[in-house]
């Protein structure tokens, strides 16, 4: 029986869902409602696709294919400093 071989097309659908995970550090953050429009304006850019932030730990994990420099500057317009 020969191996199952990985088509093309099914390995740029795989490499198409797949996701990063980026880690930013935002400072300003002190409350729920702070995390709550870190984690709004980060899911307004294109490629996002969850945004978790935690003001005790002044992070905030991000998980799609979004520029690192595009998160930074969503977090910065709402007010906040981040740096990836």
């Amino acid at each position: 029986m020969e191996p199952k071989r990985e088509t093309y097309a099914s390995a740029i659908t795989t490499a198409e869902t797949m996701s990063q995970t980026q880690t930013l550090t935002v400072e300003g953050m002190s409350c729920g409602h702070c995390e709550q429009t870190v984690e709004d304006a980060l899911l307004s850019v294109a490629g996002v696709e969850s945004a978790s932030a935690d003001h005790e730990s002044d992070t905030v994990t991000v998980a799609g294919d979004a520029a690192a420099a595009d998160l930074v500057a969503a977090v910065d317009d709402v007010g906040y400093d981040a740096s990836a």
